[in-house]
């Protein structure tokens, strides 16, 4: 058996909601003004939890939904930009909260495009190495990288995490994944580590802690990005969008994925869209909306899907998915 399918999905959201009106009265902003550039309403905000707390949520979530005892997983991904810390892994800490004894654990950092990139690495680990059961995850407390007085980006994050059960099978199921990365414009998106600092350095080279954007960078990135990914994948498997049951895109900005709907010609509503309860949850955002669709009964066995993320590095990536959990 060399093909990966989904076996399971589940998400985690944290109960806190904070709407555009409640950052109204943080920083000079409005409901109308945070709608209208981006399409959020609301997000959700950890008060008592850390990544490594809603990810083990998400994920038991998964297991649950994919019937399966969480003994047999055998390898754990967390997707974060906001771990817990440095050291150990998130992974391993959700390891340990899950009970899942047998896998092997790591993290892997590539923003808001790291589910996909998740996806392709666990993917290849487990056809190269028979390994049945693996749990990729997608988790973020962006809330602790925002600076709230900067109301450029804090109106965009929020904080969530989504999960998947990949299982080895005779079915169709990862078609295909494309990850890209561009570090020239890495600058562009950014969350600062420790200072760097040390008793034989002249002066410290400070690192800013908060979440910096140049916005228009990352829309121009990602406008052009998210249509070019698209294409490739379908021209890569000989496909066309009417192939295509839907599309789920990076919850980044509703503008984004109107511009890309234009450039493709075809309807927005070809896109699945959440951003307007969840705001931007970075990894989160894909696995949230694949859980989310399942939950709504929205996928048939049989449906090809594409996931498209882009962000930080800048990195970016699409997965060509059939669809078998049902």
């Amino acid at each position: 058996m060399n093909n990966v399918v989904i076996a399971g999905v589940g998400k985690y959201i944290p109960s806190k909601i904070v709407t555009n009106n409640m950052l109204s009265q943080i920083v000079e902003t409005s409901d109308e003004w945070i709608v209208s550039r981006t399409g959020i309403k609301q997000r959700h905000i950890t008060t008592n939890e850390n990544t490594s707390d809603i990810a083990s949520k998400a994920a038991l979530n998964a297991i649950h939904d994919s019937n399966i005892d969480v003994c047999d997983i055998d390898l754990i991904i967390v997707a974060t930009c906001t771990p817990d810390m440095y050291t150990p892994a998130t992974a391993c800490i959700v390891q340990k909260n899950i009970g899942a004894k047998n896998a092997f654990a790591f993290d892997l950092g590539a923003a808001c495009s790291g589910f996909i990139y998740g996806i392709n690495v666990a993917k290849s680990i487990m056809v190269s190495n028979d390994i049945k059961k693996a749990l990729v995850i997608g988790a973020e407390t962006l809330s602790k990288s925002i600076d709230w007085n900067d109301r450029s980006t804090c109106v965009l994050f929020g904080d969530g995490a989504g999960a998947v059960v990949l299982s080895l099978s005779e079915n169709e199921g990862i078609l295909d994944v494309i990850c890209k990365s561009k570090g020239i414009k890495w600058e562009n998106l950014t969350i600062g580590a420790k200072d760097l600092t040390n008793p034989y350095i002249d002066e410290k080279i400070r690192m800013n802690p908060y979440l910096n954007m140049n916005g228009s960078e990352i829309f121009k990135f990602a406008t052009v990005e998210i249509v070019i990914l698209i294409k490739q994948i379908l021209k890569d498997n000989n496909l066309s969008l009417e192939d295509i049951a839907y599309i789920i895109p990076h919850q980044a900005n509703e503008r984004i994925i109107q511009f890309a709907a234009k450039k493709l010609e075809i309807p927005v509503d070809k896109f699945y869209i959440n951003i307007d309860e969840y705001g931007n949850t970075s990894a989160a955002s894909i696995p949230i909306a694949i859980s989310e669709m399942s939950e709504k009964n929205l996928l048939k066995k049989g449906d090809k899907l594409i996931a498209v993320g882009f962000g930080a590095g800048l990195t970016s990536g699409a997965c060509l998915i059939k669809w078998q959990n049902n």
